[in-house]
This record gives structure tokens, sequence and C-alpha cells, in this order.
């Protein structure tokens, strides 16, 4: 039942303990003896300092000066007892057994009188009993072996401090969930996810009834790996299947192998599986397994042993070396699936791969179901309308819009968290901490406003840009305006739809040009978001009639060990010349576009600049209802509680456009 290996307390305290014995036995037995004649002889030297008289054991203990004790060692050529610190060598130099103790005082008396300089004092002590001596040398090595037990030994089992990592480097570390520590997460705690509740449901079946799916010749799986963007509740899902079915759950993380010591990574492996087979049926949950898991290279560049790939190679060998007769199931999450090694992800190690993709509309109402049953609500909250104004959120975001919009009405001495509140979080949350006390100068500010009236009247006017929900020249976080939209939920894109929001995101520096006629370095993560949309159009997608229909993109994630292109030359000059042309083609339409609608261009950086924030009626009031939008024309927004959306958002979840970056330096805005 002891997982913890071997002890070695014991084996060490016997050692000790022999060490103990032999110090007294080969050590000093006692002080060396001097008879009177000798004794008197040194005394009258000067170089006795004490003399202690034991009137029960009839002898005297004699203790020399210090130089005399270091002129001692030097003439002998002997070492110091090394336990002589722990009081097992004898305090006195010499003893001295004398006949009469009234003759041995008075010889002692007269020859001090006779000589003045003879500094040596006497003193009385009682005899100690020799086992009474043994008992307190005992207590001391006791007392420092339990010392040594409870620094070293004791936390071997928590795995933390200096001294549990001596004997148990090897072991894992993996925290375990049993019967007397039971996870309480289940399905009911895990919002949305259908697809992939019912994938794990079956997951719990094959642990509970086994012998359902055996009898028939089926195998129960042996891995099941979630593969999903970070926050959309794959550890979650993980515990609930534990949870469920009430089996040890072995739960650790991918970097938990991670050692710099030589093996160290195969032992924990190693000791991981014998744990589970000894607890099964039982469930392994590896977190962030990519840590261990990424594919080998064909080249070692570290010129020695890669201890990483020594752990997956230990990991591939248990994940084949159990049978399935042994009911231990290993479940992993990762988010970087496209980087793991094949061997890993074959059938046999991994049987399974569900991918735990962000919230749907309906999903994201499920989630924001179970945040808000801890929250104390106003009753005009509509969790419908929260779902729609978070489109792309995962679900750790919405519970961090929740737990915002509590501490804003909490900031606001609010007795309940109102609908306002929500709004002001997702707005915290998307465009970061509004600074009210940043100064900006008119002409810049006017020149911000142009900029995001700029985005919002050519995403009104193009049929497939998103449609707008709001446009602020407010300061937050690093920008200095943005306008956000509500991005329709697709799966595909078009090339019409691409070159729309592209046009759309150059409308910031066309409207800059159209009125200024210069541009400024506010529209630097515009022109990086439609860089990355031109490059992904031409390279990735085919939807270049130029390059034509090839795609450069490697989904097995080994081009980060290539050093060359998987192009030529010539095709490189090709593909520069493609993406400039589309970008330049689409800045061209929204200079033509904001050009004919310059009045209306005015009016709305007016406006913007009499408010700082307008919304969508704002903008029907000056271009009129979008012909194609009826679904949104139907249902109007009020002014006073405006809807909030977020941006599309590019690969890295960052803001795809309508933003204008705040300074860095000098030689941007």
């Amino acid at each position: 039942m002891n997982n913890k290996g071997f002890n070695w307390f014991f084996p060490i305290m016997i050692i000790a303990l022999l060490g103990f014995v032999v110090a007294n036995s080969l050590g000093d037995s006692g002080a060396k003896s001097m008879d009177e004649d000798t004794f008197f002889k040194t005394m009258q030297t000067g170089k006795i300092q004490k003399v202690l008289i034991d009137k029960q054991a009839q002898k005297a203990e004699v203790y020399l000066t210090k130089d005399a004790k270091v002129e001692s060692v030097k003439a002998q050529d002997k070492t110091p007892n090394p336990f002589s610190s722990l009081g097992m060598s004898p305090k006195a130099d010499f003893s001295v057994k004398y006949g009469d103790l009234q003759l041995f005082l008075a010889k002692f008396e007269t020859l001090k009188a006779e000589n003045p300089a003879i500094k040596t004092t006497k003193d009385y002590a009682e005899g100690e009993s020799p086992l009474v001596g043994f008992l307190i040398q005992a207590l001391v090595w006791i007392a420092i072996l339990g010392l040594f037990y409870f620094i070293l030994f004791r936390k071997m089992g928590s795995g933390g401090g200096p001294g549990g990592q001596i004997f148990s480097i090897g072991k894992s570390k993996a925290k375990l969930f049993d019967e007397k520590e039971r996870i309480q997460v289940t399905f009911k705690d895990v919002a949305g996810l259908e697809g992939a509740k019912e994938e794990v449901q079956e997951v719990v079946d094959f642990l509970k009834n086994s012998e359902k799916y055996t009898k028939l010749g089926g195998k129960i799986p042996k891995g099941v790996l979630l593969v999903g963007p970070p926050g959309t509740g794959k550890t979650l899902l993980a515990k609930a299947v534990a949870g469920e079915a009430k089996v040890p759950f072995f739960s650790l993380s991918g970097s938990d192998f991670v050692e710099m010591f030589v093996g160290v990574g195969a032992s924990r492996v190693r000791d991981l599986f014998a744990q589970a087979k000894a607890k099964s049926p039982a469930i392994i949950f590896i977190d962030e397994i990519d840590a261990i898991g990424r594919a080998r290279g064909k080249n070692n560049f570290s010129g020695g042993n890669d201890e990483r790939e020594n752990t997956l190679n230990q990991l591939l060998t248990e994940m084949d070396g159990f049978g399935t007769d042994t009911n231990v199931i290993v479940m992993a999450a990762t988010n970087r699936a496209d980087i793991l090694d094949k061997a890993l992800m074959r059938a046999g190690r991994f049987d399974r791969s569900i991918y735990v993709d962000l919230p749907e509309l309906h999903e994201r109402r499920q989630i924001f179901d179970v945040h808000l049953n801890k929250i104390k609500l106003d009753e005009n909250v509509d969790r419908e309308f929260l779902a729609k104004q978070t489109p792309g959120f995962s679900g750790a975001d919405i519970a961090n819009v929740c737990n915002e919009a509590a501490l804003i009405a909490a900031r606001n001495n609010h007795e309940v968290v109102t609908k306002q509140d929500f709004l002001d979080a997702v707005d915290r949350i998307i465009g970061g901490l509004e600074k009210k006390n940043k100064a900006i100068k008119p002409s810049e500010k006017r020149r911000v406003a142009y900029h995001e009236a700029g985005h919002a009247t050519i995403s009104w006017l193009v049929e497939h840009a998103s449609p707008l929900l709001k446009v602020t020249i407010v300061p937050r976080g690093r920008s200095l305006g943005a306008a956000w939209y509500l991005p329709e939920e697709r799966q595909l894109t078009t090339t019409e739809q691409l070159l729309d929001e592209m046009c759309a995101t150059l409308g910031g520096r066309a409207a800059e040009q159209v009125i200024f006629n210069n541009i400024s370095t506010g529209a630097l993560s515009d022109l990086e978001t439609v860089t990355k949309r031109a490059q992904a159009m031409v390279t990735i997608y085919g939807l270049s009639p130029n390059i034509g229909n090839i795609s450069y993109y490697d989904s097995s994630g080994q081009s980060e060990y290539n050093f060359g292109k998987p192009y030529s030359e010539e095709t490189a000059t090709k593909i520069d010349a493609e993406i400039k042309s589309i970008i330049e083609n689409q800045y061209v339409r929204a200079v033509q576009i904001l050009t004919d609608n310059k009045d209306k261009l005015d009016a709305l950086a007016g406006k913007l600049l009499e408010k700082e924030v307008i919304f969508r009626e704002d903008l029907e009031e000056i271009f009129g209802k979008r012909a194609w939008d009826p679904e949104l024309t139907e249902k109007p927004v009020t002014n006073t509680i405006p809807e909030n959306g977020q941006e599309p958002k590019d690969d890295e979840g960052k803001i795809s456009e309508g933003e204008i970056q705040a300074p860095e330096s000098s030689a941007q805005i």
C-alpha cells in the first residue's frame, strides 16, 4: 500500500546508532591517568588551570590551560576527536588517583603558598553515574535523528521542500483524488459542450460497466485527448468525468515530468502508471501534454541526451504496455494538437480525440446560467442579450465577465448587478481600462474621431462587413479609440467577405487621407490585421488567382524545424506582389467610398466629437438602415443602454479591426 518507495529512515538510524556505539568504544574511554608526583610537577610549571575533586570516586580531574593543550596536541601529533562537540569524549585532560584526600589537599595548598605565580584553582563535584552520561548522549542522538527524519522524510510524502527531492525525485507528482478526497464536479457543472460531454460520458460508462462492452468483443479505449482553444473547459470536463465515474483520479501537468536530472521524467511516468494499475479502475489526467508530447525531431540540436524525448518514449511504452483489462484510461488536454508526436496520436494510445470548441450562442447562454446563479442580479438582466454580446468568448472569458461585472457593481455601490455593469465589464475586458484622465490634443482627438468614423462608415456601406455596435474615442488600454462590431458566427468565409472586412479595416487610414490629405502611425493594428489576412488568403487558403490553388500551410507542425521556404524565390516575389496588390486595391476602394460619402463622414465624425461614444442608431440617422441586414434593423437599440460587442479576432485573439494604437514612441500616435 506504500506507493512512496523504500523508506530509508530505518537503515540510516541503524547506521547512526552503530556509529554512536563505535565512537564510545573506540574513542577515549576516559581521561589519561597521572600520578600525584607528576601532577604536582606539572602544577609547578603553571600548565594546570583547574582541578575538580570527586570525593566519592577518590579522584581528581585535571584541566590544562589552553597553551598547554595546544602544546600537548602538537607533541603527540593527534587529531581532535570529531565527537567532542557531541559530548562523547571526556572533558578533563587527565585524572589523578589520590590516596588520602587531606594529605593531597595539604600538599596542594603548600605548593600554591610557596609559589604565588601558580594560578591553579580547585573545586568539588559529586560523581556522575556512567549510566546517566550514556543516557544523556543517547538523547542527543535521538534528537538529531528525529530532526533529520522530520526535515528529510516527512516532506517526501508531499514532494515539497529541498529534503523531499532527495529520495522521491523519481516518484510521480500526480495528485490523487479517491474515496478520501473526491472531486465534487459533475456534468451538471459543465455548461455547453454537449458533443464533448456525450463522448466523455461513454468513458464513464466504460469504467462503471466494462463487462457490457468486453463481452461483445469490444475493447475499452486506452486514451482520450481533449483538444481546443484555451479556456474552453477541457480541464473542467476531465474533472467532471472523475466526479461522475467515482474512481481514483490522478491529475498532473505535463511539466511535472520535466526535471533537470537525466531519467527522472521516465521514472515518474513508470511510477504514475504503477500507481494507477494498483488502484484500477482509475483515470490518469495529463494537462498540457504538449510539454512532453511535442513531435520528436530528426536531428538532435542540443548535441546530447534529450530528456523530453526519453520521457515521451516511456509514455508511449507505458500506454502500449498495459492491457484493456486493467481499466486504466488516460485523458489528456492540449491546445496545440498540431505539434504532438504522431506516435502519441495513433489509435491504441489515444483512441479518441475530442475537439472542445468555443461555445456557440446557445452554449454561451448556458454558461451564463451557471455563473450568474452565484450573483445577485437585477431583474432587467437578459441572459440571451449577454450571450449575443460575447461572440468568440470562451467559458473562462464568460466567467471573467460575470466576476468583473460584480466588481464594477460593488465599486459603484449598487445593491444588485445591473445590465449596464455587464456591458461595462465587456468593454473593460475587450478594450481595457478606460483612461479618463489621458490628455489628448484637440488636433489629435479630431484625427482619432475621423479615423474611427472611417471604420464605421465603410463597415456600414459594404455588404459583408460585420455590423457595427459602438464607436468610441475614449482611450482604453493602449488604444486611443475603437470601433466595435458584432461578427457573424460562421464556419466558412468567402473571398468577398474577407475583402469587405479588409476594406473596413483600412477605412481608418483612408479617412485620414481623404480629410487631412496625410496619414499617421495610428493604423498600426489595422495594417497588421490586413497583412495577416492577405498573407492567409494567398499562402494558406489559395484565394489568389495569380498564385493558384496552392497552400503552403503545414498542419503537422514540422515546418518549424525547416530553415528554408517551401517555394522558390520567384514564387516568393509573386506572393509579395499579390499580397501588396490585395491590400492596395482595398485601400483605394476605401478611399473612393469615403470620398463619395464625405458629407456623411463629416457628420459622423462631428457627432463622435460631440458625444465621444456613438451607437448603431446614430449611424442609422445619418446613413439609413442597411438593406442587406434586415434582422438587425428590426431590433432597435436604445441609446441609454448600448449594445456593446466585440470585434472579430485574429488567430492570436486580438481585436482585429477598428483600433487606433496609442503611442509607444515619438514615431507613433
